[in-house]
């Protein structure tokens, strides 16, 4: 007995509804990303392993799909880590490509292997799949779409404010209201620490802090003395526990708490000119905001740092994220590459679109309308009209066989196909279609023009 069909776990198979509604999302983002002046790229799904190995830290070398070489993989494998079951060691002698990990890697080594073809800044986007070796849970895959856009090669922080209005964009577009974009600024979090007297505790500071609206005050605080930080160090930090107000009123804020580190200050004006600039402009949805407890990507970013909230009525994680790093291509031997960019959550976004019911009922993967098959004179005229409607745009079929005329109907039902286009002996002699609305029964006689204004307006 055959075995039943599986996909790997942490993979999904996507339906012709769900993939339409995914298009949908991915098209608006990337009309966006059009809009505002990036450019499409693409990368192989797969890398030499030394492009990707050890960019991610030890954990993220974990995580990373790593590809067996062609025909006798082991025929080149060291003997000693073979015999001594060092898998870890192993690896590199019998694999020398991996499924990538991320885009922003493989974009880095993009834009060193083409720097003499690279016009630069270099506005670019991406919206590939993406794979890694992870505990698969909820919101969370092995495989997964990334939609990114970035510019390298500026350091001018009007990149950042755009980027915002980019954000405000899509998810205009996508009728998502109440969305917030949280900024802040690695050189912030670089002044507390010094100021505090903590800078080697960095990580530790910010690590801790991010935790505040899930652990509270005291647990904030705990953590840090847990690591070392001084109770007297945190005392100075106080105001950070209850930083609310306006963004300028957060920013002036931050100018007296950080007036003795000069890092800190920098960070402050960066963030007083994205965020001025920003509303001066002004969004059309989306709600900005200064979060000095926002810490993501500390070992990668550089300056402003980007994440956004979805609607405080949807249960849900970070739809997008992103922020500034001073040396994207470094990695790769090109010094001084400044760049900024954003990433889009496509499958957390389709979740909050899907539960707030926001896709439009005119997503969908199915035909708007199924011409019944009556036999091949029938069929024939039927497909003269198809091939026309189909030319300007509409999505019908012919049903392929001549059966019963309730299996045809039956037929579009199940495929949610609203309506049905019956063509007999009668409409072949008046050159007419009889157009029948699926869902509220109603015929309509119709010659081709209208018949193909009904379905254009349907």
């Amino acid at each position: 007995m055959a075995s039943k069909p599986s996909i790997p776990k942490g993979t999904r198979d996507f339906s012709p509804a769900e993939v339409a509604k995914r298009q949908y999302i991915i098209q608006i983002i990337k009309s966006n990303f059009e809009k505002f002046g990036f450019q499409p790229i693409e990368t192989p799904s797969f890398e030499n392993s030394e492009t990707l190995m050890g960019k991610y830290g030890e954990e993220g070398d974990r995580l990373i799909f790593k590809i067996l070489n062609s025909g006798d993989y082991l025929a080149k494998a060291n003997a000693a880590h073979l015999e001594s079951k060092e898998s870890t060691k192993l690896t590199s002698s019998i694999s020398e490509k991996a499924l990538r990990y991320d885009l922003t890697v493989p974009f880095a080594r993009y834009v060193v292997q083409h720097q003499n073809e690279i016009e630069f800044p270099f506005k670019r986007y991406q919206i590939q799949p993406v794979w890694r070796a992870d505990r698969p849970q909820k919101g969370r895959f092995r495989e997964f779409f990334q939609c990114d856009a970035d510019v390298v090669g500026s350091k001018s922080l009007w990149q950042e404010v755009e980027l915002v209005q980019l954000y405000d964009a899509v998810f205009t577009d996508l009728g998502l209201s109440g969305v917030t974009i949280k900024i802040n600024n690695r050189k912030v979090l670089s002044g507390i620490a010094e100021v505090i007297g903590a800078s080697d505790k960095l990580i530790d500071f910010t690590v801790a802090l991010d935790k505040l609206d899930k652990i509270g005050e005291g647990g904030v605080k705990k953590e840090m003395m847990e690591k070392g930080i001084a109770a007297e160090a945190i005392a100075k930090v106080q105001p950070l526990f209850n930083f609310t107000g306006t963004i300028v009123e957060k920013i002036e804020k931050l100018s007296v708490l950080l007036s003795e580190s000069e890092e800190g200050l920098k960070g402050v004006e960066e963030l007083r000119f994205i965020c001025d600039n920003v509303m001066k402009l002004g969004l059309n949805n989306a709600v900005l905001d200064l979060d000095v407890t926002l810490a993501r990507g500390l070992n990668y970013y550089t300056g402003a740092i980007f994440e956004v909230a979805p609607p405080k009525s949807v249960s849900m994680g970070s739809i997008g994220g992103g922020g500034r790093y001073d040396d994207l291509t470094g990695i790769f031997g090109l010094k001084n590459m400044s760049g900024v960019g954003i990433s889009f959550g496509l499958d957390r976004i389709y979740l909050v679109v899907e539960e707030l019911n926001l896709f439009p009922e005119t997503v969908s993967a199915t035909s708007q309308a199924l011409f019944i098959n009556y036999g091949e004179t029938e069929a024939f005229y039927g497909l003269q009209a198809i091939q026309k409607l189909r030319a300007a745009g509409i999505k019908v079929e012919l049903y392929p066989d001549a059966v019963k005329v309730a299996k045809q109907f039956q037929h579009a039902d199940k495929r949610r196909i609203p309506f049905a286009v019956i063509v007999g002996p009668d409409e072949m002699t008046s050159n007419t279609f009889l157009l029948k609305n699926l869902i509220s029964g109603e015929q309509l006689s119709l010659n081709f023009e209208s018949l193909k204004e009904a379905l254009l307006g349907s």
